[in-house]
């Protein structure tokens, strides 16, 4: 087989030659420089001539290609880090950083490539657990709180990089990687879950101490007193109420924050649910001897919403108004179109009571804050009623507006689609 290869690339390199000779006499008899009858005499010298040469002493050998130059082996360690969306970094067995990922740059920008970590981390709990898994190569998990510049919790891993077949402490070439995953939102979402807890067995337990007190006199002293069983009796029922609207509020809470993504689909005339909230009002704003002034504007008031989370909305608003704001003797409740850009509707509360300071405003939509307690618990206040508010607002992608000065009363704007 390969002597008639042989053969082959020896008739294919005759050829070849002869073609192209053929080719140059051939032009020179068309330009006038050789007479055809040479040329013909020629070019038969030629064909005799390539006919006995040594051809099977020629061989062809291939152009080798040019070998292409590898890319560079790409870390695959480094690779891995850049994968992840928590901070990464990539220490060699001296502590050294040899690589960050973004996430690692972003929140730790002081941090430098080729420098010991603890140069930009001071803090001994990550130096002690680099070192532990450095001595031992098995990870090390800590949780880092730090207070300054914010307060932060970070669950830190220390895994070394254990090659297969090698020993640990004997690998010049060990790396350890570190992630930090923030416990920042969980820890205060717990913190929050806790205090509520803590305010709402604190709030229950104060009427629920009032009620065993009051059984335990009717049950002893009282028991033959009608009078002082029934003037008991009625504040046990006010204590009662008390535990029933705290527990009422919990559940509202409750339910709306379950639903605070979903936002509501039903279309409600603001007007007419403004009027429903006033005249719900009017026996307790006569008895406060305070008069609610409503101011309607002409025009469309439609909005998409819950009707009975928005009523919850102006009950509560013009209640804390009526309660808190008596001694200004009018309310003012209005509906206009909204003076911010974004929102269709401004729903605004007015009272000309006495006002807070200033540093409490922020405060006053948290679970439980009050600013007086003793003045606020004798008012039936749970001290959820704007926590519930702005839950409620905000569900309906709306923004809630507080603004008060000693002296001068309070204003409340909600802003709504």
């Amino acid at each position: 087989m390969s002597r008639l290869k042989l053969a082959l690339s020896r008739v294919v390199a005759q050829a070849s030659v002869l073609a192209a000779i053929s080719g140059v006499f051939a032009a020179l008899v068309v330009f006038g420089y050789l007479d055809p009858i040479a040329a013909l005499v020629g070019l038969l010298a030629v064909v005799a001539a390539v006919a006995v040469l040594p051809w099977g002493s020629v061989t062809v050998t291939p152009v080798a290609e040019a070998p292409v130059a590898a890319a560079p082996a790409e870390n695959a360690v480094s690779l891995v880090a850049d994968a992840l969306t928590d901070p990464c970094l990539v220490l060699d067995r001296r502590g050294v950083v040899v690589h960050a990922n973004g996430a690692a740059r972003r929140q730790f920008p002081t941090l430098t490539i080729s420098n010991p970590l603890s140069f930009s981390m001071r803090n001994p709990q990550l130096v002690q657990a680099i070192d532990a898994a450095n001595r031992t190569g098995a990870s090390r998990s800590i949780e880092l709180h730090e207070t300054l510049p914010s307060e932060t919790w970070e669950k830190v891993v220390v895994a070394p990089l254990v090659r297969p077949g090698v020993d640990w402490l004997g690998d010049e070439q060990r790396q350890l990687m570190v992630t930090f995953q923030s416990l920042t939102e969980l820890k205060q979402v717990d913190a929050l879950r806790s205090d509520f807890i803590a305010n709402a067995s604190h709030e229950l337990r104060t009427p629920l101490a009032s009620l065993l007190g009051f059984i335990d006199t009717l049950l002893g002293p009282a028991a033959k007193d009608a009078v002082a069983r029934e003037k008991f009796l009625w504040i046990m029922r006010g204590q009662a109420e008390r535990m029933s609207k705290l527990i009422d509020d919990m559940l509202s809470l409750s339910r709306i924050e379950m639903h605070q993504h979903v936002r509501p689909s039903g279309t409600i005339d603001l007007a007419s649910l403004l009027r429903e909230v006033r005249e719900g009002l009017m026996m307790q704003a006569r008895a406060a001897d305070l008069e609610i002034r409503l101011s309607l504007f002409e025009g469309p008031s439609t909005t998409i919403g819950d009707r009975g989370q928005l009523h919850e909305v102006f009950e509560n608003l013009l209640e804390n108004a009526v309660k808190y704001g008596a001694d200004g003797k009018v309310v003012e409740l209005s509906l206009s179109p909204s003076s911010r850009p974004g929102f269709g509707h401004q729903v605004t509360v007015i009272d000309h009571g006495p006002g807070v300071e200033p540093e409490h405003v922020p405060r006053l939509t948290e679970r439980f804050y009050r600013i007086d307690a003793d003045a606020s618990r004798k008012k039936k206040g749970t001290g959820l009623g704007l926590a519930i508010v702005k839950h409620i607002v905000y569900r309906h992608r709306g923004q809630l507006s507080i603004k008060s000065k000693p002296g001068e009363g309070m204003r409340v704007d909600v802003f709504l689609p």
